[in-house]
């Protein structure tokens, strides 16, 4: 288990702060992760990595020269948000432009989407490539579906080595996705991992059984075998991967076998010796392989084994030096001196100013303040028992991301009211502190909630009529739609909301007062929420875990609706 932290909440900064302080010839710390210590000279494509914390070497281990020019840090198996990734690929980002690299999950996708289309707006020629290499997540005719786990490394790899030759920002991401088309990856978990300040593990292994088709976000995995010798590990790894090789790829490999956390070295070489002899007897040259830990998963015992078939450019990319904290190979040339940086040089994300509100705009933002804090209390209840639920059949950091968002977005909202903004501003300064903070996929979807029932509330009117409460309701639920691309029954938190919007607007048109209307709304939600332990996902962390989720509610439908009924105990009680 995880044992050394001072406050879990802060694991993530803390470990970034130090891990910044012991590689300050490598890298400086920027709002949101790090970039190389000397700025990117003119003419370099950056190419920007990132995701949650708890996979180290993964994702600032390995930025310095030959591999990434920055790397997008969130919280642990949380993506970044947003602001993290536009502040970091700002601070990267030269005149050639930028790729940002990340795995395949949901929050991931929206962040790093959302930060690329940010950055194209302020004249950052910004592309993103979401890494698929996890064969035990989807079908091959679903490859798209699929999870970015050890196969990043690759990716990552193949890209940087392609940018530091000089290539073009196009160039750059074809043969990153070149490199990702051909990765494939199949892992095993033989005990789970435990987050910080946790007392037990996300899932639990039987003695004498492995989970196979691990995530590295805590998932369990897809299913259960038992566990072999490491000769016949070592053979169902190989047989899984080579089995989705393509066909016109080749005989010559890279190939990595990384553990997660916790198997030996010494193990991992046991099964080397097995997987090297296998590859030879089929006729593959192994090229310059790496076994270790190059993207783990905090304290998971496990391993996987990931491929790539090497054509001329990609096996000269595979075998560039790379010189970074965690990772080196051969020698890097020598670079011209570059401009030293210093956090204080690195462009954060912009601020917003706040706009004075109508006095009936900041009473309606001060009856949101009062929300978010009963919000807050409500979470910080539940946030052992959402975990536990998100954890049947997800990486089980909901109750913590939840916590960690509303806390944010009280602070943000607090400090927008005392400054006499509108309820609108009020809003916007708690969706983007939520996000910021929160991470993850629930982060983003909350923050463009609040952000879209702010906008439809504005900052000035004489009057807030429950009618234009209902539209604000309704703005949130079709950019949860939209951002998320769900639909009810997929299983998430539209499953609460949407019941939710349903309910208030037919009650306000019925005639009853805000309060009562959404009363009866919450407890719809509610009902609605439970109800979700029937469905199978069909989209997210959960979806490849989804006959376990059978039987479990939602835990963002859940704590949608937790939310949803504490501001109707406030709405009633003014």
């Amino acid at each position: 288990m995880t044992r050394l932290y001072n406050d879990p909440r802060a694991f993530a900064d803390e470990m970034l702060a130090g891990f910044a302080d012991a590689h300050s010839r490598y890298v400086t710390r920027v709002p949101g992760g790090v970039v190389r210590a000397a700025e990117t000279p003119a003419g370099k494509v950056a190419v920007v990595v990132g995701g949650g914390s708890g996979h180290y070497p993964a994702f600032c281990g390995v930025v310095g020269a030959g591999f990434a020019d920055g790397a997008v840090v969130g919280h642990v198996f949380t993506s970044p948000s947003t602001q993290d990734a536009v502040s970091v690929g700002r601070a990267a980002a030269s005149d050639a432009g930028l790729l940002f690299i990340t795995g395949n999950y949901a929050g991931d996708v929206m962040n790093f989407t959302l930060a690329r289309d940010r950055l194209a707006a302020e004249g950052v020629d910004a592309r993103v490539l979401f890494v698929t290499d996890d064969i035990a997540s989807a079908p091959a005719d679903e490859a798209g579906k699929r999870r970015g786990i050890a196969g990043d490394f690759v990716v990552f790899k193949v890209a940087g080595a392609a940018a530091e030759e000089g290539y073009s920002l196009d160039e750059v991401e074809r043969v990153a996705r070149h490199a990702n088309d051909r990765t494939r990856t199949l892992g095993v978990a033989f005990g789970g991992c435990t987050l910080p300040g946790d007392p037990a593990p996300l899932f639990s292994v039987p003695a004498g059984r492995m989970g196979v088709g691990l995530g590295i976000h805590g998932e369990p995995g897809i299913s259960e075998d038992e566990l072999p010798s490491a000769r016949d590990l070592a053979r169902r790894l190989v047989d899984g991967v080579l089995a989705e090789v393509p066909a016109d790829g080749g005989r010559r490999l890279g190939v990595i076998l990384n553990g997660l956390g916790t198997t030996k070295h010494e193990e991992l070489f046991i099964v080397w010796r097995s997987v090297a002899e296998l590859l030879a007897e089929r006729g593959f040259t192994v090229v310059e392989p790496e076994v270790g830990e190059l993207v783990t998963s905090l304290d998971m015992a496990g391993c996987s084994l990931t491929v790539v078939p090497l054509d001329d450019e990609l096996e000269r990319l595979w075998r560039a030096p790379a010189d970074t904290p965690a990772y080196r190979k051969g020698a890097v040339a020598a670079a011209p001196a570059g401009v030293r940086r210093c956090a204080e040089q690195a462009s954060g994300a912009r601020q917003e100013a706040e706009r004075t509100g109508s006095a009936a705009s900041r009473a309606c933002a001060a009856t949101a303040v009062r929300a978010l804090g009963a919000m807050s209390e409500r979470l910080r209840e539940a946030e052992a028992e959402l975990g536990r639920i998100d954890a049947v059949a997800g990486d089980g950091d909901h109750g913590r991301g939840m916590v960690n968002g509303v806390s944010a977005a009280l602070e943000g909202a607090t400090m927008a009211a005392g400054q006499g903004a509108g309820a609108g501003s009020v809003l916007a300064a708690a969706g983007d502190a939520w996000a910021a903070k929160a991470g993850g996929t629930s982060g983003v979807l909350w923050g463009a909630i609040l952000r879209a029932i702010g906008d439809e509330l504005g900052d000035q009117c004489d009057e807030v009529p429950a009618a234009r409460v209902v539209a604000a309701v309704r703005a949130g639920v079709a950019e949860l739609r939209r951002l998320g691309k769900v639909e009810v029954g997929d299983k998430t938190m539209l499953d609460a909301l949407a019941p939710f919007a349903e309910e208030l607007e037919a009650g306000v048109a019925s005639g009853r007062t805000l309060a009562d209307a959404w009363a009866g709304a919450a407890g719809a939600a509610g009902r609605a929420a439970e109800a979700t332990a029937a469905l199978r996902p069909r989209v997210g962390r959960a979806r490849p875990l989804a006959e376990k989720s059978v039987g479990t509610p939602d835990a963002g439908a859940l704590s949608m609706a937790m939310c949803l009924d504490v501001v109707a105990r406030e709405l009633a009680a003014e």
